[in-house]
C-alpha cells in the first residue's frame, strides 16, 4: 500500500477541523460570557428593556384614558390587569 503522506498524515485530516470547531466555540463562549455580565450590571439585556419601557408606556396611556374619563374604573383595572400579566409572561419566557 502506498501513502503518499506518511501514515501520520490521516488523524490531521480530523484535527484540523476539531481545531477550529473549538476556537470558534472559545471565542463564543467568551463572547456571551461578557455579555452577560454586562447585562447583569446593567439589569438585563437591551430587548427586555425596550419591553419594559413599552408597558410602562402602554399603562400611562392607560392611565391617562382613565384620568380623563375615557374609560371606566372597570374597564381600566381589566385592561392594567392584562398588561401586568402580559409583561409577567415577557419576563419569564
Amino acid at each position: 500500500m502506498h501513502m503518499e503522506h506518511g501514515p501520520l498524515a490521516w488523524p490531521f485530516f480530523f484535527l484540523i477541523p476539531i481545531f477550529w470547531v473549538l476556537v470558534i466555540g472559545l471565542i463564543v463562549t467568551l463572547i456571551v460570557t461578557l455579555n452577560r455580565r454586562r447585562w447583569r450590571q446593567a439589569g438585563g439585556p437591551p430587548w427586555a428593556a425596550a419591553a419594559r419601557e413599552g408597558t410602562r408606556s402602554a399603562e400611562a396611556t392607560l392611565a391617562q384614558r382613565f384620568a380623563q374619563g375615557d374609560i371606566e374604573e372597570a374597564e381600566y383595572r381589566a385592561r392594567l390587569e392584562v398588561l401586568r400579566a402580559n409583561r409577567l409572561e415577557a419576563g419569564n419566557g
